[in-house]
């Protein structure tokens, strides 16, 4: 395809005839010469809105940025409605890369219970491989709209699932042929499947039940850039225990391979939790197939805290995510 805007004859049969209406807030959704999406939200309802762009690689799916969006509604105790999708494609890319996109968005759309609302193609030579950004729209009950909902010193964080989890994904992915060096077909492929851990809407929805005070979605800089997060957000101290943090094998591994850091690593699919009852909500999410670990608690000073043992050190104020070191000596 040429450089600019793609054309109308390819923007309706590549994208908008395989994009579907699903959702009832959506009064306008996209159309050649609809600059515009239109929602029709109720009085007590309040807007959320996020934006997460997907420049791992060409070969990276496009549903990283659908299922990242939504987590981030979710964990703001939102509900997503639908997504704005940007995609700008290198000149001279196929017609089928950007049909095959739109495809694979929409399906993930599908399975997420949202619609795709509208956005922009573009075919440019200011990018040299696909660059996806992906704005998530949701909603939330304005009763529900609080920052830190009265996080206290003593309240324990929960973690889910694994560390590095979307990381190890992408690294598995992209990397493949070096890892063969070492690792076999299985092990590999494992860890690529770990992005199938992604979506985090069942532990949110559960974890409303629960009594759980604040929700944060692990992502860039990894478990340990979530709670300085955490703590950043609440304006406490925290202690965690390294020891108490999941984490997967493959993830050890291939972290081992290319020098870097599990913990500082992508870890979307893993949410933390905080709560007062910190067991009693690990054992609930447990008994519903969800991975779940008292992993620390926050305390009165504001020391951010990570314990080994005997060993202790502060964190940081998390830096670029490690995978982006990887790539920077690719």
């Amino acid at each position: 395809m040429q450089a600019g805007k793609v054309s109308e004859p390819i923007l309706k049969r590549s994208v908008l005839r395989q994009i579907n209406h699903r959702r009832e807030e959506v009064l306008w959704g996209p159309g050649v010469g609809m600059d515009c999406c239109m929602l029709n939200l109720k009085e007590e309802e309040g807007v959320l809105l996020t934006s997460n762009p997907i420049t791992f690689g060409k070969d990276m799916p496009s549903d990283i940025a659908v299922h990242s969006a939504a987590n981030d509604i979710t964990a703001a105790g939102g509900e997503i409605i639908g997504i704005l999708m940007t995609v700008l494609l290198p000149e001279g890319s196929p017609e089928a890369m950007l049909q095959n996109m739109i495809k694979e968005t929409e399906k993930t759309c599908e399975a997420c219970r949202i619609e795709i609302m509208g956005g922009h193609t573009e075919i440019t030579t200011f990018v040299n491989q696909p660059v996806i950004t992906v704005t998530g729209v949701g909603k939330i009950r304005r009763s529900r709209a609080t920052a830190t909902a009265g996080v206290l010193p003593g309240d324990e964080i929960v973690m889910t699932k694994w560390a590095g989890l979307l990381g190890t994904a992408i690294l598995a992915r992209e990397h493949n042929r070096k890892l063969t060096s070492r690792y076999n077909h299985d092990f590999i492929q494992n860890a690529v499947q770990f992005i199938s851990y992604l979506p985090t809407e069942k532990e949110a929805l559960l974890s409303e039940k629960a009594e759980v005070k604040l929700m944060h979605n692990a992502s860039n800089g990894g478990i340990f850039g979530a709670l300085w997060e955490l703590g950043a957000r609440t304006g406490l101290g925290l202690t965690a225990d390294l020891n108490k943090i999941p984490i997967k094998q493959e993830t050890i591994e291939i972290c081992e391979f290319f020098d870097i850091n599990p913990y500082q690593l992508l870890s979307g699919g893993s949410l933390l939790l905080v709560t007062g009852k910190g067991n009693e909500l690990a054992d609930m999410l447990c008994d519903n197939g969800i991975p779940a670990a008292v992993i620390g608690r926050f305390t009165e000073d504001m020391g951010r805290i990570i314990r080994n043992q005997d060993e202790r050190r502060f964190l940081e104020p998390p830096k670029s995510d490690e995978l982006y070191r990887i790539k920077a000596v690719k």
